[in-house]
């Protein structure tokens, strides 16, 4: 495995931290995800967010798969105590709790730092870790989406904020810190170092977004997302054909396309009108050109016009439901999804995959997410203590 013989500590909770544990366990570190007797919120994401009870809790099962599950009461003298051991003893320290409440428990990275020099220690805020901001609550959909000018600049002229997806900016967090552990971890093998990995939500959006803001650094402003039916680009664009379905154009090139589009629509007529002759004339003209090609896009089911465009070469993708995605041939043959283990001895269930493929490592998952604290005595046993400490520790109250 790509990560055999590393040892990663996890003290997250609902998806930016998880979900960075929940890769480096696919690709085959040993990761120890340490929760609090009640236990990570999103074992129980819908009922913690709109009070609806599910039967599972598909968001947990992605990015908690493959862990060994611990509980401790870190709120207890001797809970703080045992949390640090465990930590200390890692290479990998991953957390997305405050910096406040983690130094009070003596999990910062001064403290630990100066008894393990080689630890990295990653931590994914939402807002950093310095500045007026750096201990509000953030989450995806402030840190990443709202405040890093996404979900405004994805909106029509004048329009209302666009929401997100659940996951969204937390996924493309994760996958950030992913990197900048394995960095580390490199840095680490050269040098004996460790080190500290700090990403915030706020950095990743901000980054997500960085054509458009630095835009504005430069020239003052950006490009409005507009209207469709006002595209300034008729090739670079989404059109409904006659049986509903929707395809997005990839002509990227407006001139090189604009005459493929023209081709495959059996429209090269268009190509002598004036008023779309040039790419400035089609965005002076937008509104009566994207008239044009929606009458002609609405006259064939989607099927035909996409044989058609690849007989021109003109490039597109189809725009599909969740339910097209989860079952599309390429998907799968690309490795999207992939095969995790069954929960509680249960039958193997399909599962959103790692983003990244190896060539000579196995990155399916070993595991399912574990139950609340099934791995505590184990894991405490290969930490050092004895039968007896363990119990004494679970009679307190301190292991939940």
């Amino acid at each position: 495995m790509l990560l055999q013989g590393i040892r990663v500590v996890e003290m997250g909770v609902w998806v930016a931290g998880p979900a960075v544990a929940g890769v480096l366990a696919d690709w085959g570190a040993d990761v120890v995800k340490i929760e609090a007797p009640s236990g990570d919120p999103m074992r129980a994401f819908a009922k913690a967010i709109a009070g609806i009870d599910l039967p599972s809790s598909p968001p947990f099962n992605v990015d908690n798969r493959g862990k060994r599950g611990v509980v401790i009461d870190t709120r207890t003298d001797p809970g703080r105590a045992l949390a640090r051991k465990l930590v200390l003893g890692a290479d990998v320290f991953l957390t997305n709790l405050r910096a406040d409440p983690l130094a009070r428990m003596g999990l910062d990275y001064e403290s630990l730092a100066a008894e393990n020099p080689r630890l990295i220690y990653a931590h994914v805020t939402g807002y950093g870790l310095e500045g007026p901001d750096k201990d509000r609550a953030g989450y995806d959909i402030g840190s990443f989406w709202a405040r890093s000018g996404i979900a405004q600049l994805l909106a029509p002229p004048d329009g209302d904020p666009v929401g997100s997806r659940g996951g969204f900016g937390d996924h493309i967090t994760a996958i950030t810190t992913v990197g900048g552990i394995a960095g580390a971890l490199f840095h680490r093998e050269r040098t004996g170092e460790g080190q500290r990995v700090d990403v915030s939500l706020l950095g990743c959006g901000i980054y997500a977004l960085g054509w458009d803001l630095q835009q504005q650094i430069e020239f003052g402003t950006v490009m409005s997302a507009g209207r469709r039916e006002e595209s300034i680009a008729p090739t670079v664009t989404h059109f409904k054909a006659g049986d509903g379905r929707w395809v997005w154009l990839l002509g990227v090139e407006t001139e090189r396309h604009w005459p493929r589009l023209c081709k495959g629509l059996d429209r090269e007529d268009l190509l002598d009108d004036e008023r779309f002759a040039s790419a400035p004339a089609r965005r002076e003209n937008a509104r009566e050109l994207m008239t044009i090609l929606d009458a002609r896009f609405a006259e064939r089911p989607l099927d035909e016009w996409l044989a058609r465009f690849d007989e021109v070469d003109l490039w597109w993708a189809p725009v599909q439901t969740p339910a097209e995605v989860v079952e599309d041939p390429q998907a799968l043959a690309a490795g999207a999804f992939t095969e995790m283990p069954g929960l509680d001895g249960g039958p193997g269930r399909k599962v959103v995959a790692s983003p990244v493929r190896f060539e000579k490592v196995d990155t399916r998952p070993r595991a399912g997410p574990p139950g609340l604290g099934v791995h505590t005595e184990e894991v405490l046993r290969e930490a050092g203590l004895a039968a007896d400490e363990i119990k004494r520790l679970r009679d307190a109250g301190v292991l939940g």
